[in-house]
C-alpha cells in the first residue's frame, strides 16, 4: 500500500531539511520526484541523491510565490513525466521577531510563501489532478497552527500562515474529493532542520525538555508520516490534520 511505482511526485522546498528527505523518501518508495525550490543548484544535488539510491527525478527552480513560476513548475512536470500524482507543499519560512516591531513587508514575505504559495501550488496541481480523477496533496504546516494547536512569541505572521493552511486544506478537502483528489496536513512539532537550528543548541535543548518524549524530532519522522498520506495507504483520508510531535500538544 505505500508502493508509490509509476506515480508522479512535486516536493517544493526539497533543496534540505524535511523537504529533501520527504523527496528521498518518496523516491525510495518508487515516484519519480521533482525536486524544487528556489536554489537550482541544490536542487540537482538532490536528484543526484536519488540517483544514487536508483530512483528518478528532476530539479526544477521555482519560487512559489510566483504564479508563472509554479505554472512553468507544473507544466515542465507534466512535460517531463506525463502527469502530476502527488504534490508535497513543504516550503517554509520563519523569522522570530516581536509582534510590535513585525514589519508589513516582513508580514507579506511569510503569508506570500507559507500560505499564498501553498494555493498557488495546490491550484495549478489539481487542475492536472482532475483530469485524471486521482491525486494526493500532502500540506506540511505545524503545531504553530492556533486553535487545537499552539501559538509562539515572536512568530505571530508565522503562526497565521500555518493556521491558514489548514483552513485551505478543510476547505480545499470538500471541493477536490468529487475529483478524486485527497488533500491532508501534516502538524510536525520541533524537527531537526536549519529552521530549527535559529534557536541555537541551548533554545533546543529547553525545547525538547517540553516536549514527553524529551527530544528533538528527525525529518525522516515527518517523511514517514509523507509517504502514508500520498500513498493508498491513507486512501479514505482527506481534510484531516496529522501531528507529528513527540506528544507536545497532549502535554
Amino acid at each position: 500500500m505505500f508502493d508509490l511505482k509509476n506515480k508522479v511526485a512535486v516536493v517544493t522546498g526539497a533543496r534540505r531539511g524535511m523537504g529533501r528527505t520527504h523527496a528521498l523518501t518518496l523516491a525510495k518508495a518508487g515516484a519519480k520526484v521533482v525536486v524544487s525550490d528556489i536554489s537550482a543548484e541544490d536542487c540537482q544535488k538532490v536528484v543526484e541523491e536519488i540517483a544514487n539510491v536508483g530512483g528518478e527525478a528532476m530539479a526544477i527552480k521555482c519560487d512559489i510565490s510566483k504564479k508563472s513560476e509554479v505554472d512553468k513548475m507544473i507544466a515542465d512536470t507534466v512535460k517531463k513525466f506525463g502527469k502530476i500524482d502527488i504534490l508535497v507543499n513543504n516550503v517554509g519560512i520563519a523569522q522570530f521577531k516581536p509582534f510590535l516591531e513585525l514589519t508589513e513587508e516582513e508580514w507579506d514575505k511569510t503569508i506570500d510563501v507559507n500560505l499564498k504559495g501553498y494555493f498557488l501550488c495546490s491550484q495549478a496541481a489539481a487542475k492536472e489532478m482532475a483530469k485524471q480523477k486521482s491525486g494526493a496533496i500532502v500540506n506540511i504546516a505545524s503545531i504553530a497552527m492556533g486553535q487545537v494547536g499552539m501559538g509562539f512569541e515572536g512568530l505571530a505572521h508565522y503562526c497565521a500562515s500555518k493556521g491558514g493552511i489548514v483552513a485551505m486544506a478543510e476547505a480545499l478537502s470538500l471541493e477536490l474529493a468529487p475529483m478524486g483528489i485527497r488533500i491532508n496536513t501534516i502538524a510536525p512539532g520541533a524537527i531537526e532542520t536549519p529552521m530549527a537550528t535559529q534557536q541555537g543548541p541551548e533554545g533546543l535543548k529547553e525545547t525538547a525538555k517540553l516536549i514527553p518524549m524529551k527530544r528533538i524530532g528527525k525529518p525522516e519522522e515527518i517523511s514517514n508520516a509523507v509517504l502514508f498520506l500520498a500513498s493508498d495507504a491513507s486512501s479514505y483520508m482527506t481534510g484531516s490534520v496529522v501531528v507529528v510531535d513527540g506528544g507536545w500538544l497532549a502535554g
